[in-house]
């Protein structure tokens, strides 16, 4: 019923993975973006002449065990369909078996829980992968590519209205809105950069890395260096990625300041003949404006020598298939709590991507907990690991949903090479978790 091959019409290929539903990780680009380290090969499945599957599939040489294949976000393909699934993974195993490949880790973006309520179609999907040969890594906190669990924000109504800025900042929280608003009174303003301005402008690259060090060290991660944020940059164009940074503008802020505190001498100037009813309200806003005097202060002072504009916050981030993707983002330590950067970048994010016409704004993932399986067999709750909580709860304040995927799974071709591989991650991810401390301490 169903015929694979090898797919070279890379076209076709990438008109199927847009035409449905697919994600930039499952596109020709991000072969482009892997080809450093990583082999690649294009799969498409076909039933009567027409095309049914896309499959982007990585290969890595694995020291000690092996090519290890990894088809990211799964593929492209209908998972109600169980004889899709069963022809593709005989495929693949006979394919893995003539190429040398041990395993082939699939993570599919197929929805098992959306806040915390089980979904039946993920739940038939893991049966159905099940009856494909696959297995399921149980431990969602071992899994080697992609943490299952996102927060993705829908940017349309479930009735097709398009969600605006001014309604979606309403629904946020009291502190949240505050923290959006402070950061447009304190001289805040966004910028926004595409390969093409990052060719004419490098130092574009150098203030996003100074961001993202700060972030790093904080969270304890690795940073990407410039030349692969480049390069990202080059392979999906100018209309496909862009850079946001979000600076503190001094002059700016010395205006508003100044207009400020002509607002409090009209305020004074008014308290002597002001009606009793209204004296308290007047003397409230003086006060206020003395707080925010403090504030101010304490930003020329933090920014002394540094220039009329600080990069104070920023993220790159990706559109792809109308959905935007927060691939790296964060903020400087500098003036964090008084200029409220975050929250005012990922307002502005998400700005950006309505104005772009995307359905769908992802924050991106959080790193779980050991997770045990459910009692169906399917992947257990995923909990944020301890380092991760916050981070999980920012996302969440911005109204996402807690998408919780179906999780990796893997279908074996060589069970001894497979054995040695598994026994081989958490050494290696030590390994590397010691590499990058020590980069740190010598940068």
């Amino acid at each position: 019923m169903y015929t694979f091959r090898e797919e070279t019409d890379l076209g076709a290929f990438e008109a199927f993975v847009l035409a449905h539903g697919g994600q930039y990780l499952q596109s020709v680009k991000w072969a482009e973006v892997k080809k450093d380290g990583w082999d690649h090969i294009f799969y498409s499945g076909f039933s009567g002449g027409e095309r049914v599957l896309t499959a982007l599939v990585l290969i890595h040489h694995i020291p000690g065990a092996g090519r290890l294949w990894y088809c990211p976000a799964g593929a492209v393909c209908d998972y109600a369909d169980a004889e899709l699934l069963k022809s593709f993974s005989a495929f693949m195993l006979d394919e893995m078996k003539k190429r040398g490949g041990f395993a082939l880790f699939f993570d599919p973006c197929v929805i098992l829980r959306l806040d915390g309520e089980k979904q039946a179609f993920g739940v038939e999907t893991h049966k159905r992968l099940l009856d494909a040969g696959f297995i399921l890594n149980p431990d969602a906190s071992k899994s080697v590519y992609k943490a299952p669990l996102q927060l993705i924000l829908p940017l349309e109504t479930p009735d097709g209205a398009r969600v605006t800025p001014e309604k979606l900042l309403k629904s946020f929280e009291k502190g949240v809105r505050y923290s959006v608003r402070v950061g447009e009174n304190r001289g805040l303003t966004e910028e926004i950069y595409t390969i093409d301005d990052v060719a004419k402008k490098p130092d574009i690259l150098k203030e996003f890395a100074a961001v993202m060090r700060d972030t790093s060290d904080r969270n304890d991660f690795t940073e990407r260096g410039s030349s692969y944020i480049k390069h990202l940059m080059e392979v999906f164009g100018p209309d496909g990625m862009d850079i946001m940074l979000i600076c503190y503008d001094r002059q700016k802020d010395a205006v508003l300041e100044s207009e400020r505190q002509a607002r409090k001498a009209a305020l004074e100037a008014a308290l002597p003949t002001a009606p009793e009813k209204k004296l308290r309200g007047m003397r409230e806003e003086i006060e206020s404006i003395d707080k925010q005097h403090e504030h101010y202060e304490e930003r020329v002072r933090e920014t002394e020598g540094m220039g009329d504009r600080v990069a104070v916050a920023g993220g790159l981030t990706v559109h792809y298939g109308g959905m935007s993707s927060c691939l790296f983002g964060g903020a400087l330590n500098l003036l964090r709590n008084n200029l409220r950067a975050s929250h005012f970048f990922n307002f502005r994010r998400i700005c950006r991507s309505i104005d772009l016409g995307n359905k769908y704004h992802d924050l991106g993932y959080v790193l779980l907990k050991d997770t045990l399986p459910d009692s169906d067999g399917t992947l257990g709750p995923c909990v944020a690991r301890e380092d991760f909580e916050g981070i999980e709860a920012f996302k969440k304040s911005f109204g996402a949903r807690r998408e919780e995927y179906v999780g990796e799974y893997v279908l074996v071709a060589s069970k001894p090479k497979y054995f040695s591989y598994t026994h081989l991650i958490g050494v290696g991810k030590q390994a590397r978790h010691v590499v990058n401390k020590i980069v740190k301490r010598t940068r």
